[in-house]
This record gives C-alpha cells, structure tokens and sequence, in this order.
C-alpha cells in the first residue's frame, strides 16, 4: 500500500508481500502472484501468464532454500507496467550471497532456476538492498490489453449464461 503521502503512478500496478522463508512460504508467492496476474488480465494457460509464474517460482523458491536466514522473510514485489507490457518481479531476502547463473550438467538434479529465468525473463539481474540481502528481479513481458484466454485448455468448453436454469 502507497504511504499517505505518495500517489499512485497511472499505468502501474503493483503487488507487494512478505512471506516465511521456507517451502510452504514459496508456494504461497507463487500461488499468489498467479492470481495477480489472472486479476491483471492474464489468464491461467496462456503463455504471458506461465512464464511470469515460472519466474516467481524459480525467485522465490531460491529465496527460500539460498537466502535464508532464521526469522527473516523473503519479500516478493510484483510491478506492472502497462505502459510497457512488463511485469518486474522482485524478490527481496536478507542473505548477503549473491546467487550466480551456473552451467547446467546433467548429473545433478538442481541449479537451474537462474537458467530458467535467463531463457524466460526480458532482462533480469540482482542489487543490494539498504540493509542486509539483496534483490534479485526478472522483467517478464506481457501481451498488450486484456488477455482473451484462448489459448487456455478450457476456452473452448461451452458456457453456461449468467443465471441459466436458475429457478429465480
């Protein structure tokens, strides 16, 4: 929520929150950011909509198993620029590391998330916070205007009109 004092920017939207810094406090942020972008007019299935959660996920589930430190959260700030099409995804904890973009291999099962971001995200990089941690963010775009959903599995399934066969 803005202070008192500031104004909203016109064509920005913005979804603040803190969340444990475990795995049930990831899948939170995920589920969340998810909903907020359904709410921003990208629907579930379609691509724009996938791969800003994918990027969520891979941020904040780092933030959860990297960067954390006992009793501190992790916050994630998502800013949509509509001016722009892009979605900027924050994820702030209070580890010092900086996480680096490593060379998959195939003999092990972990440390792909920052390739994942890489190949989805428009830009992305990480800066240091005033006070303990950093920020690590992804810019994401995303179509212009509000999503149609139909490259959603379940655009094509008939709908029922608003109040049909209700008895009132």
């Amino acid at each position: 929520m803005p202070a008192p004092h500031s104004r909203p920017v016109i064509g920005v939207q913005m979804f603040n929150q803190r969340f444990s810094a475990t795995r049930r406090g990831a899948r939170l942020a995920r589920l969340l950011a998810s909903l907020q972008l359904v709410e921003w007019g990208h629907p579930h299935g379609t691509d724009d909509h996938d791969r800003a959660t994918i990027v969520v996920a891979e941020l904040t589930a780092n933030a959860a198993l990297h960067g954390c430190v006992p009793g501190r959260d992790f916050a994630l700030l998502l800013t949509y620029e509509t001016h722009r099409s892009v979605v900027r995804i924050e994820v702030s904890d209070t580890h010092p590391a900086r996480p680096t973009l490593l060379a998959p291999t195939q003999d092990k099962d972990h440390g792909r998330g920052l390739v994942i971001v890489d190949a989805l995200a428009i830009s992305w990089g990480i800066h240091d916070r005033v006070g303990p941690g950093k920020t690590v963010w992804a810019e994401c775009a995303l179509s212009t205007g509000r999503a149609t959903g139909l490259s959603s599995p379940c655009a094509s399934v008939d709908r029922v009109p608003p109040g049909a066969g209700l008895p009132f």
